[in-house]
């Protein structure tokens, strides 16, 4: 007689066959092969590779990846399901083999054999001496991150340059400059694009004794001048541009010229620098009647190019109360840097007045103003003067790269902000050696390990240096870059993660 607990047992295994049997049914019927696989080298670039897979059933894939005889792998992010899939891999390194796996991702993943391919060594035209060993050069001071430069000439482009002095990446643009360019909340790149000026007193890299003779004389001012653009673009990652807009076709036509900055806001709009102008009847002031008074202003569309807001700096300024109003008629405040403080509103950078003002996104209201004769109280040897590139670093902190027109030294500054008591404390004040003084431009960013990313102009250099201004780190560009950005590792996380 047959015990209770066997029937038990026999009809376990019995419903484990049918399950199995029905499980490898239902797995073959339903299996997915991959139909083909194609490699392709978009724009002939030796460090990007696309994958094209073509799969005979919807399905969504992945693809690792790792450099061979590296125990380092990486692996892409998984595509939509569908038959036909391309994964972009990007930052790639020049003349390397590399060993890939497609992985067609299910309940149970399914994964090809390993395959492999090889980078072509570098173009030419990438190649050249950035970083080297008889200037400061510990690389990973950049905290495995990229420095982005733009090239305002022809061709335009915009590189990434790494630690050792390669290019990782790259997007040109033949038919016109790239002035600068920055990182938007979707984590695209956004680039104002410049007409190639015969600007080649801006556009080369100086000596100091030629900088110091350059400011000896009235700085020169002007409607455009090498600080100017006529263009806007988004470019993805994988080096698409998403659109371009050109400014005698946005907002209809009005203002033909933007300058020194260009933003997307987290609703995805632009918001840029313009020129406003204001006629006005001099006589009281010194002038010989009606004259015409240049200003800055800041414009906001969307990616069509259709206005939905403008300020103008002559709505907060009284010029009765203006004792330089005819000394700096033609170029008034001189406003060279535009970004977002962290409730939304913007902060600019008013060059002649030596301050960065806060302006109120919405009613355009002036909320406050920082630096010399301003609203905070703060230590007058931390005072900056034509300062640029004001942003919000990582700790919270109000940063300048403050060129020190007057003292003819520069460096990066942070201040943290009490705006009840009113008070400026300086955090950090990274003064540059005076060889590397640029009297124009130039930027200062805070990088998540405390160094700073820091770029004199007009020597052509971009610098890591540490909080006190110890260059740790040079790279030594052969054009004048107008500012240099950090690229961090987190920008690739919609690509490809380590795995």
């Amino acid at each position: 007689m047959i015990k209770k607990t066997s029937l038990i047992w026999i009809a376990g295994i019995s419903l484990c066959v049918i399950l199995l049997g029905f499980g490898m049914y239902w797995f073959y019927a339903h299996s997915i092969t991959i139909k083909s696989i194609e490699l392709l080298s978009p724009n002939n670039y030796a460090f990007q590779e696309d994958i094209v897979v073509t799969l005979d059933k919807e399905a969504p894939i992945e693809v690792k990846f790792w450099k061979d005889g590296s125990p380092e792998k990486f692996r892409s992010i998984s595509t939509p399901k569908g038959l036909n899939h391309t994964v972009h891999l990007l930052l790639l390194e020049t003349n390397t083999t590399y060993k890939y796996q497609v992985v067609i991702k299910r309940v149970v993943n399914v994964s090809s054999k390993v395959l492999s391919f090889k980078t072509r060594k570098q173009s030419s035209w990438l190649e050249h001496n950035w970083v080297n060993n008889q200037l400061p050069h510990d690389g990973t001071s950049l905290d495995n991150g990229l420095v982005l430069l733009c090239n305002a000439r022809l061709p335009g482009y915009i590189a990434m340059v790494d630690g050792k002095g390669a290019v990782r990446w790259y997007w040109q643009v033949d038919d016109i400059g790239v002035r600068a360019a920055t990182f938007t909340p979707k984590g695209t790149i956004l680039a104002m694009l410049r007409p190639p000026m015969k600007d080649v007193i801006d556009d080369t890299p100086k000596a100091q004794a030629e900088i110091l003779r350059e400011i000896a004389k009235p700085i020169r001012r002007g409607e455009m001048g090498f600080a100017g653009g006529t263009g806007i673009a988004e470019i993805d990652a994988t080096g698409k541009m998403l659109w371009r807009l050109d400014m005698d076709k946005a907002a209809g036509g009005k203002y033909k010229i933007i300058h020194h900055d260009v933003r997307m806001d987290k609703n995805g709009n632009i918001v840029t620098l313009i020129r406003n102008q204001k006629i006005v009847d001099m006589t009281p002031y010194g002038g010989s009647g009606m004259d015409t008074l240049g200003g800055d202003g800041i414009l906001v569309m969307d990616t069509t190019g259709k206005e939905l807001w403008t300020w103008s700096i002559w709505d907060v300024w009284d010029i009765a109360k203006d004792p330089y109003i005819k000394r700096f008629d033609y170029d008034r405040f001189h406003v060279n840097s535009l970004n977002f403080d962290a409730d939304g509103n913007y902060l600019v950078s008013v060059a002649i007045e030596d301050q960065i003002w806060k302006v109120d996104a919405k009613t355009g209201k002036i909320i406050w103003k920082l630096g010399k004769d301003g609203d905070f109280k703060m230590d007058t040897t931390s005072f900056f003067s034509f300062q640029h590139s004001v942003n919000i670093n990582s700790d919270g902190d109000l940063m300048v790269f403050d060129n020190s027109l007057w003292k003819k030294v520069s460096g990066a500054v942070s201040f943290r902000l009490d705006t009840k008591n009113m008070t400026a404390k300086t955090v950090i004040k990274a003064t540059l050696p005076p060889s590397k003084y640029t009297s124009r431009m130039g930027s200062s960013y805070l990088l998540p390990n405390g160094n700073l990313l820091q770029t004199s102009s007009k020597t052509g250099t971009v610098m890591v240096t540490d909080q006190k201004g110890m260059i740790l780190w040079e790279l030594n560009a052969y054009f004048v870059p107008y500012r240099a950005e950090y690229v961090p590792v987190s920008f690739w996380n919609n690509y490809f993660v380590r795995d």
